[in-house]
């Protein structure tokens, strides 16, 4: 890289960096984040060592022949211990290089959401980024520490196959307030478009 274009950068950098700590919405988006990430380990560590969810291990509530660590809690939703080495919901389940590449991805998502936040200031659109970005590393956290993602929350008597944990839900809530902040500022876009 020139020494040019390596001050660009660090002038980018510096204006994004003052234009964010100005931005109030910045501060609560991060705030948010942090409150995902605590949630979600603090869940994922009451699960592990209070309740001993991987130890509980018993003839699955949903399927009897199999043996799981599980506490059935009512007829819609157990406790399940799941090691997800995959990506959320465990789609794309592998070993090292996926570990790699998820980890990654969770990175890269992350540092561009932030990045975004700096600049937001639509508060549904804050607080859909900032639940997206405490998932992503929530989730991260544990699959560098861990190698694996836990994963407890099952509503399988939902007919939901999937078992997943906080992160896994506030990034699919934070997507669902992307959705809706996209909807709610539409008629913004179009206005814009046609004077």
């Amino acid at each position: 890289m020139s020494e040019a274009a390596l001050t660009k950068a660090k002038e980018s950098a510096a204006l994004w960096l003052s234009d964010a700590r100005a931005n109030r919405f910045f501060r609560y988006g991060l705030m948010i984040a942090v409150a995902v990430i605590f949630l979600d380990q603090l869940s994922k560590y009451l699960i592990v060592h209070v309740v001993e969810l991987p130890e509980q291990l018993r003839p699955c509530a949903k399927n009897p022949a199999q043996v799981c660590g599980q506490i059935a809690v009512s007829p819609i939703f157990d406790l399940t211990y799941v090691e997800n080495r995959g990506a959320s919901f465990g789609l794309g389940a592998g070993g090292l290089a996926s570990r790699i590449i998820l980890s990654l991805i969770s990175t890269g998502v992350a540092a561009g959401l932030i990045f975004w936040l700096g600049r937001l200031a639509r508060p549904v659109a804050v607080a859909g980024v900032g639940l997206i970005i405490g998932g992503a590393l929530g989730n991260l956290y544990d699959r560098i520490a861990y190698g694996y993602v836990v994963d407890f929350l099952d509503f399988s008597g939902l007919w939901f196959p999937w078992v997943f944990n906080v992160a896994d839900t506030a990034i699919n809530v934070g997507i669902g307030l992307l959705l809706l902040d996209a909807w709610l500022t539409r008629d913004q876009a179009d206005s814009g478009k046609k004077a």
